[in-house]
C-alpha cells in the first residue's frame, strides 16, 4: 500500500514527525546536504554566467538511491527540510536529484509539534527559488574564494591552509584586538574606599568621588581625612526599574549559554538542535524576536497562575536587524506549561531551562527598585564620599530570570547633617585595562553587530577559524604586578607594596602566529575579502536576492572580477614578504642580529644571517609567545636550551629542551615528554624518575630487538607491530604484525622478515585472504 512521503534533513527529526503524522505517512531523512560542487575542480562555469555543477556526494549515494525507491511508491511527496536558506537549498537539491515536479509541496514549521506539523501539511507551498539563489550565490562565491586564494596562500605563507570569505574577517577581528591589547600602555590611578560609622555604630561603605593620579596625592588625602569632619550632605532616594530582555535569538542564546553555562558556541547549537528535533523548542537558527500570539497567551496563563496578574505584562519585541530572514519566531519552548522535560541529559536540561526562563521572563513585569545615594562632605577637602544602596521592592521578572545581580544593598538610617566617624580607609593603586580578549560568545556578538554572517553561519565561522589553527581558545596564567596600598586603621596611616596577578585569561581567543601573517597579507592584497564593510554589504546583497529577487549572477560577477584581478597580482609577490620577519636587536655575546620569523614548522628565533660564514642558530618560540610581541631578552633565553641536567646511571648525558611536540628530556636516542615541569626547572632527580618510568614501559612494550639494527618488534594499542626505529617526521614506519604475517608469533620474526615487511616486499596476509575469497566467490558465481 502506497503512502505519503515526507523528506526531512535529520533522522532524529524523522522519527518524531512520523509519530505525529500517523500510518498514512512515511518520513525519510536526507541526512543533511546530498549534493555539492565536486571537490576535484572548481565546479563553477565562470564563462557561462557562473553556473555551478553539482554532483551527489559520495557518502550520500546510498541515501539518494533509497529516497528514489521511496519516491516511486509514494502517493504524494512533501519536502520538509529546515526553514532557513540552507534548508530551502537542500529541498531544491532533493527536487533536482530525485527528479521531482517543480510544484512538489514544500512545507515549513518552526516547531516540531503535532499542531505545527499538521498545519504545515495542510498549507504547503512550492520551493522559494529566491531563497535557493541566495544560498547558491553564497556557496559559489565561497567556492571561488577558496579555490583561487588557497593556492596563493600555500605558496606564500607557511602554515596557511585557506582563507574563507567570512572566516578571514573573523580572524582579522581577533588579530586586531590582540594588537590593541599589546599596544595598550597601562596608566595607574589610586582609588579610595572607606568604612564609616554613624552614631548608632552602624557601618556605611563609601567610595571617594574622584581617583588620584599619584601616590603622593592619595597620601595627602589620607593625612587630611584623619583631621576632617565627615558630615552627611544629602540623602537621595528614588524609584528605579529593570526590564526583562527579549526572548532568545541564535546569537543571544550562544552568548548567554557561554556566560551562564560555560558552553562553547558549537556545543550550544548542537544541544539546541537536538532539543528542536525532539520537539522541545522552536527552530534554533533565527534572528527574529517575535513570539507567536499563541505563545504570548500561553506565557500569560503560566505567569498569572503561578505568580499572580501583577507579574504579567504582555510584550511584543521588534527585530532590529534589517536582514532578519532565518525564521519567523524567537527561540522558545514549544510547551510553556513544561518548565522541565523528563529524559533529557544534564546539558540539555540546563539549556532548556535557560530558554524556558528567558521566554517566560520576557512576558513579565519590570522589577521595581528603590535606589539611595548618600553624599558625605569632607570638611577640609573638595572631594566627597558617596554611598550607594539598592533595595528590591518588587521582583517582577527577576522572580524567574535573575540574569543580573539584584541583591539588596541596605544602607543604615542617616539624615542630612549627621556626623560620621572614619573606621578604616584603603587607597589602592589600580591600572587601566585594555579591551578584553574575545570569548566565543562575545565574538559572535561582535560579528553580528558588524553584519558579518547570519544566524545559520555564526557557529561554523567560530569553529572554522579554530579548526584551521588561525585562532586558539586557551586559558593562560597571568603575571605578578606590584601596586601601592595606603591604609588607615585605628587612626594610623601605613604604606605598603602588595602584589596581584594580572593578565590571567580563561577560555579566551588568541590569534596564532600564522594568523598575523595571513591578516597582513590579505589586508595588503585582498582588502575586499577581509574588509568588514565589504563583507557586511555582500551579506546584504544575499538578503536582497532572497527578499527582492536581485539577480544572483550579477552579485557574483561584481565580486569575482576585481577579486580575480587581485589574485593575478598576488602571484608575483615574493615569499620573503610574507614570512613576518621582525628584527629584535643584537645578541650581546656574538654581536650578531637576532630576529624572529615564521617558517615551515612555525615561529622561530634566529641568531645570525643565512649568508654568514658561520651558519645561523635557530630556536622555536614557546607556547604563548608570538612574533609580534616577543622581546630581545625573551628571544635570547630561547637559545639557552638545550640545558644539561646531569647523567644517567650508565653515564649518558640528560638534556632538557623544547621541541615541535612540547618540552622533553633526552638521554642517548630516547626522549621523555615533560608534562608538569619545564625544561628550565626539571632537576636531575625528577629526570631520573621519569627515565625509570619510561624504561619500565618500554620493557613492557618491547617484544624483540635485533643486534646492529634499530628495528624492533613492539606491543602497541592495536597489537604487535614492527618499527623501523625512526622518529615521527623523520621516516618513521610501522607495520602491523597480524596484517603481514598472519598468526605467526611476533617473537619468531627474523630481522630479514622485518626488513622486507618495512620495505613492502611481503604481501599482506589479510589482503591475500580477501583476494582469495573474492576469486572463490567469482568462480562459484560463474559455475
Amino acid at each position: 500500500m502506497s503512502k505519503n512521503l515526507v523528506i526531512v534533513e535529520s533522522p532524529a527529526k524523522a522519527k518524531t514527525i512520523e509519530k505525529f503524522l500517523g500510518p498514512d505517512y512515511v518520513v525519510k531523512s536526507s541526512i543533511g546536504h546530498i549534493r555539492d560542487m565536486p571537490k576535484k575542480d572548481m565546479g563553477v562555469d565562470i564563462e557561462n554566467n557562473f553556473q555551478p555543477t553539482y554532483a551527489i556526494s559520495a557518502d550520500k549515494k546510498k541515501v539518494v538511491a533509497d529516497l528514489k525507491k521511496s519516491v516511486k511508491t509514494a502517493t504524494k511527496i512533501f519536502l520538509a527540510t529546515d526553514e532557513d536558506r540552507e534548508g530551502e537549498a537542500i529541498a531544491w537539491h532533493l527536487q533536482q536529484a530525485l527528479s521531482l515536479a517543480e510544484d512538489t509541496p514544500r512545507i515549513v514549521f518552526h516547531e516540531i509539534t503535532k499542531g505545527a506539523i499538521t498545519d504545515a501539511i495542510n498549507n504547503p507551498r512550492t520551493i522559494d527559488t529566491d531563497l535557493v539563489n541566495a544560498q547558491q550565490a553564497r556557496r559559489i562565491i565561497d567556492r571561488l574564494v577558496g579555490f583561487e586564494i588557497s593556492p596563493v596562500l600555500w605558496r606564500k605563507i607557511s602554515g596557511a591552509r585557506s582563507a574563507g570569505r567570512v572566516q578571514s574577517p573573523v580572524v582579522r577581528i581577533v588579530v586586531e584586538r590582540e594588537r590593541e591589547i599589546s599596544a595598550h600602555n597601562p596608566t595607574s590611578s589610586h582609588k579610595v574606599k572607606a568604612n564609616l560609622e554613624n552614631s548608632s555604630n552602624q557601618s556605611l561603605e563609601v567610595k571617594l568621588s574622584v581617583d588620584f593620579k599619584s601616590k603622593e596625592e592619595a597620601l595627602s588625602f589620607a593625612e587630611s581625612v584623619l583631621l576632617a569632619e565627615l558630615k552627611v550632605n544629602s540623602v537621595e532616594t528614588k524609584p528605579s526599574k529593570r526590564s526583562p530582555k527579549a526572548p532568545f535569538i541564535t546569537s543571544t542564546l550562544q552568548q548567554e549559554a557561554s556566560q551562564k553555562l560555560g558552553f562553547s558556541v558549537k556545543q550550544t547549537m548542537s544541544i539546541a538542535q537536538n532539543l528542536y528535533r525532539e520537539g522541545a523548542i522552536t527552530y534554533m537558527r533565527t534572528d527574529s524576536l517575535n513570539l507567536s500570539e499563541l505563545a504570548i497567551s500561553a506565557a500569560q496563563e503560566v505567569i498569572v497562575s503561578k505568580f499572580g496578574s501583577e507579574f504579567h505584562q504582555t510584550r511584543r519585541y521588534k527585530t532590529n536587524s534589517s536582514g532578519a530572514q532565518e525564521a519567523h519566531e524567537a527561540i522558545r519552548p514549544t510547551d510553556l506549561t513544561k518548565p522541565s522535560i523528563l529524559g533529557l541529559d544534564d546539558q540539555s536540561t540546563k539549556l532548556y531551562s535557560l530558554i524556558y526562563k528567558r521566554t517566560l521572563a520576557s512576558q513579565m513585569s519590570d522589577a521595581q527598585l528603590q535606589k539611595t545615594k548618600i553624599n558625605i562632605n569632607i570638611s577640609n577637602r573638595s572631594e566627597h564620599f558617596i554611598a550607594d544602596g539598592e533595595v528590591l521592592s518588587f521582583a517582577g521578572f527577576l522572580e524567574v530570570y535573575d540574569y543580573m545581580a539584584a541583591e539588596d544593598k541596605l544602607l543604615p538610617e542617616v539624615s542630612k547633617g549627621d556626623l560620621l566617624t572614619l573606621v578604616d580607609l584603603a587607597s589602592k593603586e589600580s591600572f587601566s585595562r585594555a579591551k578584553p580578549r574575545y570569548t566565543e560568545a562575545s565574538l559572535v556578538k561582535e560579528i553580528e553587530q558588524m553584519g558579518i554572517g547570519r544566524p545559520s553561519t555564526f557557529a561554523t565561522m567560530i569553529t572554522t577559524v579554530q579548526d584551521r589553527n588561525y585562532v586558539v581558545k586557551e586559558t593562560r596564567e597571568g603575571v605578578q604586578r606590584d601596586y601601592h596600598l595606603i591604609e588607615i586603621e585605628d587612626g594610623v596611616i601605613s604604606e605598603s607594596i602588595q602584589a596581584e596577578t594580572t593578565g590571567a585569561e580563561k577560555n579566551k581567543l588568541f590569534p596564532t602566529n600564522v594568523a598575523y601573517l595571513l591578516v597582513d597579507f590579505l589586508v595588503k592584497n585582498f582588502s575586499n575579502i577581509i574588509g568588514y564593510e565589504f563583507t557586511a554589504n555582500l551579506e546584504s546583497d544575499f538578503d536582497l536576492i532572497a527578499e527582492e529577487s536581485k539577480p544572483w549572477a550579477g552579485v557574483i560577477r561584481d565580486f569575482y572580477e576585481p577579486f580575480h584581478a587581485q589574485i593575478e597580482l598576488a602571484k608575483d609577490i615574493s615569499r620573503d614578504e610574507t614570512h613576518g620577519k621582525r628584527d629584535l636587536g643584537e645578541d650581546p655575546v656574538s654581536g650578531k642580529p637576532v630576529s624572529v620569523r615564521f617558517g615551515r614548522y612555525g615561529a622561530f628565533a634566529q641568531i645570525g644571517h643565512q649568508d654568514d660564514e658561520e651558519k645561523p642558530t635557530f630556536s622555536s618560540l614557546r607556547t604563548g609567545q608570538d612574533i609580534e610581541n616577543i622581546t630581545l631578552a625573551e628571544a635570547i633565553e630561547l637559545f639557552k636550551m638545550p640545558r644539561t641536567v646531569g647523567e644517567t646511571i650508565d653515564g649518558e648525558t640528560i638534556k632538557a629542551n623544547y621541541g615541535r611536540f612540547g618540552p622533553y628530556i633526552q638521554y642517548g636516542k630516547k626522549y621523555v615528554s615533560l608534562k608538569e615541569i619545564s625544561p628550565e626547572e626539571v632537576t636531575l632527580e625528577e629526570a631520573l624518575e621519569l627515565i625509570i618510568v619510561k624504561e619500565k614501559l618500554d620493557a613492557e612494550r618491547i617484544i624483540k630487538v635485533f643486534e646492529d639494527s634499530d628495528i624492533q618488534v613492539l606491543n602497541g594499542r592495536f597489537g604487535p607491530y614492527v618499527w623501523n626505529g625512526k622518529k615521527r617526521g623523520k621516516g618513521q614506519k610501522n607495520v602491523t604484525v597480524q596484517k603481514v604475517f598472519g598468526d605467526k608469533a611476533p617473537i619468531d620474526l627474523t630481522l630479514e622478515e622485518c626488513k622486507k615487511a618495512i620495505d613492502g616486499k611481503i604481501k599482506a596476509k589479510a589482503k591475500a585472504k580477501k583476494a582469495k575469497k573474492k576469486t572463490t566467490a567469482k568462480k562459484k558465481a560463474s559455475s
